[in-house]
């Protein structure tokens, strides 16, 4: 098996925000973790109306990128919390 190297995690945690923040426009996003493994927090009034299922279906749809591959930055998302912005 070849040596993955990743990014640091900040740099990690910066692009999730990052890729969050342009799908879903008025999120608030708390992103923590390393190693691969990272816990995600957001808050929009976008998920109004969405079960879980349809919340975390966004978030996971911004970040696909950043899942994709051998070599991708984030291997899991260990927690994901998906609240309704009042």
């Amino acid at each position: 098996m070849p040596l993955q190297i990743h990014a640091p995690p900040s740099e990690t945690i910066e692009k999730i925000r990052e890729a969050i923040l342009s799908a879903i426009e008025d999120a608030v996003v708390e992103v923590d973790g390393s190693g691969g493994h990272f816990s995600i927090r957001v808050t929009s009034s976008q998920f109004a109306g969405k079960n879980t299922l349809g919340k975390q279906r966004l978030v996971y749809s911004a970040i696909a990128s950043l899942m994709k591959g051998d070599s991708a930055p984030v291997h899991a998302v260990d927690r994901l919390e998906t609240i309704v912005a009042e």
